[in-house]
């Protein structure tokens, strides 16, 4: 990754592209919280948190391990699945009210696979609320009308600013190349 000195400017223009990654869904009751994996264990917090607050009866954490130099890569040795059930089960959600998608190394297939393996296990939720990174939520939004497009769904994150987002290993310049990626892979989706 170039690295750039990111300016006022670059920073004003970021917030408006975080803004509009946002669509602001209000967490509803669902039969199912599915956690897409990340790099970033806040969402595995805030999804213990919705299922805490009696959202829904289970949790779903999917995501494979994020390997090489990607900008998402982690150095965790395990799948982010299995690292935001940990987190999930550390805030107090039973370990029995967690399942576990491993395989799932991008958006279309947290999906795609969370689907299967609910269905191989027989259940048959009729909504699912689906937590993800704030700048994630309209392009997971736009993945389940292709994966998923029948499934009552809301999509929600942790309420925070562009600026609130940032941690010192999640820099503005890593969060704002990223950032700047989903806002490209929306427009590439469109067209496939």
């Amino acid at each position: 990754m170039k690295t750039i000195a990111i300016t006022d400017d670059i920073l004003g223009a970021a917030r408006i592209i975080w803004e509009y990654h946002q669509l602001r869904h209000e967490p509803i009751p669902a039969d199912i919280i599915v956690a897409l994996g990340t790099n970033d264990l806040r969402v595995a917090e805030f999804a213990a948190e919705l299922y805490l607050r009696g959202i829904a009866p289970l949790l779903v954490c999917s995501g494979a391990k994020a390997h090489g130099e990607d900008l998402l890569a982690t150095r965790w040795t395990r799948s982010e699945a299995e690292m935001y059930a940990d987190v999930a089960q550390q805030r107090g959600v039973p370990r029995e009210r967690i399942l576990l998608e491993t395989c799932a190394t991008n958006t279309a297939e947290n999906i795609r696979f969370t689907r299967r393996m609910l269905a191989e296990r027989g259940l048959r939720p009729n909504r699912v609320l689906i937590a993800v990174k704030p700048f994630m939520q309209r392009r997971t939004w736009a993945t389940m009308a292709v994966e998923w497009p029948e499934m009552a769904a809301s999509i929600t994150s942790p309420e925070m600013t562009l600026d609130e987002y940032f941690t010192e290993e999640l820099t503005p310049e890593k969060i704002i190349n990223i950032m700047v990626g989903d806002l490209q892979r929306l427009w590439v989706y469109a067209h496939r």
